[in-house]
């Protein structure tokens, strides 16, 4: 029996591309941070916790400004910041706010006709914008840039009931990313 001089080559190649693909199924990139969050986010006068990969509570979310309207804010616990997420009243569209540390970080506006499915853009002030694309309402969707994706939402990465992870691309600002997350989330599910 001959050996193909190249066989070790093909054989790394295959094990490296099960590799890729088992880490896309299990949440994406390697490099990317991951967090966890749950569907059912904040219940009024509660505090909520988002935790990392290694199950760090690494943001707080403070439920006891949702009773007078539709505001959270949400602190960084490793950094201090603060970031206060809030409904816009009187626009013809849907239109939440994220504030940083008391400047505005981003504007998560929903598109005006949305005839098969719903289109939300992130109005970054001084920066490109973000366009979002995917299922919203089942936690399945993407953060674009220029084409290129900055953050990834998925329920397939968690087995448990209610959950769902954020990935969010090396070098972007993960706590607006999951601010914004947490905007659309109200602005999907009003009622929670």
């Amino acid at each position: 029996m001959v050996r193909r001089a190249n066989a070790p080559t093909r054989r790394a190649e295959r094990r490296a591309e099960r590799q890729d693909r088992r880490a896309r199924r299990q949440g994406g990139n390697r490099e990317w941070e991951r967090y966890r969050m749950t569907q059912r986010l904040v219940s009024i006068g509660d505090d909520y916790f988002v935790e990392n990969a290694v199950g760090e509570q690494v943001f707080v979310i403070d439920g006891k400004a949702l009773r007078l309207r539709k505001t959270l804010k949400m602190t960084d616990r490793r950094t201090g910041d603060e970031y206060v997420i809030k409904e816009r009243v009187a626009r013809v569209m849907d239109t939440m706010t994220v504030r940083k540390n008391g400047r505005r970080a981003a504007a998560v506006k929903k598109a005006m006709v949305t005839p098969l499915r719903e289109r939300f853009t992130v109005l970054v002030p001084g920066g490109e914008n973000l366009k979002i694309r995917g299922n919203i309402v089942d936690h399945e969707y993407q953060f674009t840039r220029g084409g290129m994706p900055v953050a990834a939402v998925s329920k397939q990465w968690f087995r448990m009931r209610d959950n769902y992870g954020i990935e969010v691309a090396p070098g972007e600002d993960a706590g607006v990313i999951i601010a914004c997350a947490v905007a659309l989330d109200m602005m999907e599910h009003p009622a929670r």
